[in-house]
This record gives structure tokens, sequence and C-alpha cells, in this order.
């Protein structure tokens, strides 16, 4: 009889010791699943993800190609702010840089900072379609009531499939400090 609960015992140390470990293997999946998530977009372009870090020369352009790229923006329903492509659309020949312009305005009496988060359509275009800079890249800080032109300088790798004649470049604007308040960490 008195085995039973030595056995117990052992068995609840076991089991402990399983489920600790398995607690330390979730935190650690959970820490490593961020960068792999971007790994994984930089590789496929899953996300609309463009190809942001690549080394960009301009040589001769195909001017016998033209890609129509298409601005859509859109503003999150929290975001105090307005949001616009200074343009619908622009015709462009791959291997040529470009530069588009975008605005927004902070509509409150209180200084705000926003983030812009792209994304490219269709996904095969992503790789092809590199921001030199881009608003994006960052937060932007605003003063109260305070309206910016941000700027946007891009290339389209002549690489791009030939099936692809439209890439629509989508920017949604957030309020970051409205979104940390709802997502603390």
């Amino acid at each position: 009889m008195n085995k039973r609960p030595q056995n117990l015992n052992s068995e609840n140390r076991s089991l402990t010791g399983r489920l600790v470990l398995m607690a330390v293997a979730m935190f650690g999946f959970g820490f490593l699943l961020v960068p792999l998530y971007d790994v994984f977009c930089a590789i496929t372009g899953f996300g609309g993800r463009t190809n942001a870090t690549a080394a960009v020369v301009e040589e001769a352009p195909d001017l016998s190609r033209e890609i129509r790229i298409e601005f859509v923006t859109t503003v999150n329903s929290y975001a105090p702010f307005e949001f616009a492509a200074d343009v619908d659309s622009m015709t462009v020949n791959p291997g040529k840089m470009y530069f588009a312009t975008f605005t927004a305005k902070n509509l409150t009496e209180a200084d705000r900072v926003a983030q812009a988060v792209p994304s490219v359509a269709p996904v095969s275009a992503a790789e092809h379609f590199t921001k030199i800079e881009c608003f994006c890249f960052t937060s932007q800080e605003f003063f109260a009531n305070e309206q910016r032109a941000m700027p946007l300088q891009f290339i389209v790798d002549p690489d791009l499939p030939e099936y692809v004649d439209t890439i629509t470049l989508q920017y949604t604007f957030f309020d970051t400090a409205r979104a940390a308040a709802n997502n603390p960490l």
C-alpha cells in the first residue's frame, strides 16, 4: 500500500516536468514566430510584402512594356486621419525609377503617431516591386491638425512576369497609439 503514494509522487513530478518543458517550448515557439513569419513573407512574397531590401540599380528601362500602378488607400476606422494618394494610378516602364506622393492629415487637436501598412497585389508582383524610399518604413509623427505630403520612390523589376500588367499598391493607415492601447504586450 505504501508503494502507491510513492509511485503517485513520482508520476506527479514527471508530469510536472513535462508540463514545464512544454510551457518553455511553447514560449520559445511564440518568441520565434514573428521572425520566422518575416522570413517566410520575404521569401514567398506572402502578404504583399515587397522586396524593400534589394540592392537597386536603375538599368536601361524596358520602354516597350508599360505597367499600370494603382494606389489604394484606406484609414483604419479608429484612426483620426485623412489619407490619400495624390494620384489614383500611374503608368510606368519596368527598370525605371518613379516617385509618387501621398498626403495625410491629423484631424485632431492632439499630436498623433501613425503607421502605413503596405500590401501589393498580385502576390507574384510583390518581389518585383521595390520601394527605395517610403513613408511606410517608419512611424509618422503628426502635430495637431498637421497635413503632410509623404514620398514614395519605387522601381518595378524588368523580370516582372509578362502576364502582370497591373500592380495594386494598397496602404492602410493606423493610429499607432490606439493600436498599442488595444494590443498591450
